[in-house]
């Protein structure tokens, strides 16, 4: 039997968490505000604004790109509409609302390609331009292959037989994708070679890379398919992406992508089967798909636990404030889930607690909370702790919203701070 222990004091927890990476000149992260790669702050010619959540994967795109072009900028966050109300200071500079944009020279530009050719004509191209033959080639079947995904998870199926053709018809597609890495000798499908001689994505990659990882995540959740298990090259390629940490600064995990889809996609069907049972219980419950989600581990880093920790007491008051369960009840069970997580040692929540615990538990957001590994850890002691409660279960996510994931508390908490 697993020894228990008392819940710590959050001064007693203190004690556990690592210092914070640089925002600014560290690794890249979503809660930077500026990003200058050794430069000064006069050098920076760009805004790129772009959602809260990290959601938008749109943004992702030209996130990656100015990352790993190592182009000075900064950054401003608004609020995507599915999980809350557009900010009006962005409505007066873009009507639309649309995400992501930049100001470039103090020029405003949206639409992810356009963005990218205006870079592009400033800074240079990443690998091969974006009207490169080899890029046009690329674009297209990044299209190709986000269009038999949509199709294939973002509309029922009068039948299997139906089921059975879209499945097809995707697993065709991505086999194009497969057969281009496996001509590849990087990994990558357009290289550019870093000033160490080392091959890096390029344009190409980040075309493709913030729709397939949500194919990855979906696919799994909805339909059973392990997309990385299929695809032997796709996995190596996602491989190659998780060894750089500009990839994984932005890299969402299998709950998040799975829950905050299907409102921006217009809704995501499910193929019941006992592989799609199995791993959407599996992400359900926050012990993740483990290498098929993530396979890489920098060492060097803080661990999981640390960051899951530090991000938590960061911002304690306002997780506690917005739980659906009474603040003075829910203190002690949320220090109990992290003296669990520190320490691997049953603590007992308070009774009565289970449902505020899981309604935590899903609506952790990768990357806008903590990294993957974190998040995975965070949600594995959250449940562990919740079942020492009892099997009650919190308010379910929301389908055709995320207003759950309303940013509004924790904007103001900055705001107080």
């Amino acid at each position: 039997m697993q020894q228990s222990t008392n819940a710590f004091s959050w001064e007693t927890l203190e004690n556990f968490i690592s210092s914070e990476l640089d925002r600014t000149e560290g690794p890249n992260n979503p809660y930077a505000s500026l990003r200058l790669f050794g430069m000064s702050k006069s050098d920076v010619r760009v805004i790129l604004y772009r959602d809260h959540h990290a959601w938008c994967p749109y943004c992702q795109k030209i996130w990656l790109w100015l990352e790993w072009k190592k182009i000075p900028y900064e950054i401003k966050k608004v609020t995507m509409r599915c999980y809350g109300q557009k900010e009006d200071w962005y409505l007066k500079k873009v009507p639309s609302g649309i995400l992501p944009a930049i100001e470039l020279d103090n020029k405003v530009i949206t639409e992810s390609d356009d963005i990218l050719l205006a870079l592009e004509k400033v800074f240079g191209p990443l690998g091969n331009s974006l009207i490169h033959p080899r890029t046009i080639t690329l674009r297209n079947l990044e299209r190709k292959l986000f269009r038999a995904w949509c199709i294939w998870l973002c509309n029922p199926s009068l039948n299997k037989n139906q089921e059975r053709r879209r499945k097809e018809q995707f697993k065709l597609v991505a086999n194009e994708m497969e057969k281009l890495l496996k001509d590849s000798t990087s990994n990558f499908l357009d290289p550019t070679i870093n000033d160490k001689n080392i091959p890096l994505p390029g344009t190409g990659d980040v075309i493709f890379i913030p729709y397939v990882e949500r194919m990855n995540a979906s696919l799994a959740y909805y339909k059973g398919l392990c997309l990385r298990k299929e695809y032997k090259y796709i996995d190596k390629w996602f491989r190659a992406l998780e060894k750089l940490d500009v990839y994984r600064g932005s890299q969402g995990d299998f709950h998040t992508h799975s829950h905050d889809l299907p409102p921006q996609m217009g809704g995501c069907w499910v193929d019941p089967n006992p592989q799609q049972e199995a791993l959407s219980k599996l992400i359900d419950i926050g012990d993740g798909v483990g290498d098929q989600e993530l396979s890489y581990f920098n060492s060097t880093e803080p661990s999981p636990e640390s960051t899951a920790l530090s991000r938590v007491l960061k911002h304690r008051k306002t997780i506690l404030k917005i739980n659906p369960i009474d603040e003075s009840l829910f203190d002690q069970s949320l220090r109990a889930v992290l003296t669990n997580m520190i320490t691997n040692k049953n603590c007992i929540p308070h009774r009565g607690t289970a449902s505020g615990l899981r309604y935590l538990r899903d609506r952790i957001s990768v990357p806008r909370d903590m990294p993957l590994l974190a998040a995975r850890k965070f949600r594995q002691a959250l449940e562990k702790t919740a079942q020492l409660d009892g099997p009650d279960q919190g308010n379910p996510i929301p389908y055709r919203n995320r207003l759950d994931q309303n940013p509004t508390p924790f904007l103001h908490e900055k705001l107080s701070s």
